[in-house]
């Protein structure tokens, strides 16, 4: 099989991390910017973080806008939905990922026909001790990549809501334990095209964010195809070694844990979440779940980018990528040609940013 080709940064990705132009002022947000030294030693994030970026960058062209979101997710303990038509290397991104973290890895390819046990395990009898022994699933992992996530009926959709959400899976009134960290990486392709299901609200609630991967660009495929006409430009996918442990990775998201969050700044999450239950191009609005979201991975953008406290700007950055999922449009509103990203754009230039 040929290698598959190189990822690169496109519109719809960098819509996802652009402040500036899409929600805010253009006001600056790392902290050399700022002019505030962080009160917090967050060198050993930053350098890990970046060594990351570096493996990743031997095989990624581009495409910095979505790795950091992914980073983020990383450093929020939540999980991310990537959505793209096929060929755009959302998998391929996703593996690499995975590949720089030194933990548990395992990919499950969604079907039609794939059944809740495929993904969780199952209980098998064991004649010589008359009793059930459980058979853990490729669900237990500490890295999922799922692959075409809406390519399954809701019969094996339903299957992830547990684990997803508390870590754990019950079988036989037994409850087994995910190991940690615990991320699912999940890519689907556009509901729209053939074989696929919508994924239930609950499951798509259940994404920390969900991140668009469109078309390169003329010059970005250009690069793409001489990078896959030399051989990966002689850097093969194996070169991409693991630089984050399972203890790193807990240090750092205790570190993001204990960013500084002004009561200001929690109280234009809840408007700007408030307001998407109340907004009339919206029939269903964002829950409780979407604020602890919004925050949470606030605390680890700033964090990333040097700060050890959040601004209104952090929120900006993600409100698209935390809310896009988990609102819905009215069928007038959807008639007229409207996003749910122009909805929540709509939003937070209405919310009033605190000083």
């Amino acid at each position: 099989m040929d290698p598959q080709p190189l990822n690169e940064p496109t519109p719809s990705a960098a819509q996802d991390a652009e402040p500036a132009s899409a929600f805010a002022s253009g006001a600056p947000t790392d902290a050399a910017a700022t002019g505030f030294a962080p009160r917090t030693d967050l060198s050993a994030l930053t350098g890990q973080v970046e060594a990351v970026r570096q493996q990743i960058g031997q095989v990624i062209v581009g495409q910095q806008d979505l790795l950091e979101l992914l980073l983020v997710a990383l450093l929020a303990d939540g999980h991310v939905l990537l959505e793209g038509v096929p060929g755009v290397a959302k998998t391929l991104t996703a593996k690499l990922l995975a590949r720089t973290l030194a933990v548990p890895f395992s990919r499950i390819q969604f079907t039609p026909d794939l059944m809740p046990a495929d993904v969780l395990g199952t209980s098998i009898f064991r004649p010589t001790q008359g009793d059930f022994e459980f058979r853990p699933g490729p669900i237990f992992a500490s890295v999922v990549l799922i692959d075409e996530i809406n390519r399954a009926p809701a019969k094996t959709q339903s299957a992830l809501f547990e684990v997803m959400e508390e870590r754990t899976v019950t079988q036989d009134g037994t409850a087994h334990h995910m190991a940690t960290p615990f991320v699912v990486l999940a890519t689907q392709n556009p509901v729209e095209q053939e074989g696929t299901y919508r994924l239930p609200e609950a499951q798509l609630d259940r994404f920390l964010f969900k991140l668009n991967v469109g078309y390169p660009t003329l010059a970005e495929e250009v690069q793409i195809l001489q990078g896959h006409h030399s051989g990966f430009g002689g850097t093969p996918l194996e070169k991409v070694k693991p630089v984050l442990s399972a203890q790193d990775l807990a240090a750092l998201r205790q570190q993001v844990g204990q960013q500084r969050v002004e009561a200001n700044v929690l109280e234009y999450i809840a408007k700007i979440v408030g307001q998407t239950r109340a907004h009339k191009a919206l029939y269903l609005g964002a829950s409780p779940r979407a604020s602890l979201a919004l925050l949470n991975g606030a605390k680890a953008l700033a964090a990333l980018r040097g700060r050890d406290f959040v601004t209104p700007e952090d929120v900006q950055t993600l409100a698209a990528p935390v809310l896009r999922h988990r609102i819905m449009l009215t069928p007038e509103r959807e008639m007229e040609g409207g996003t749910p990203d122009d909805v929540v754009k709509a939003i937070v230039q209405s919310v009033e940013v605190p000083r």
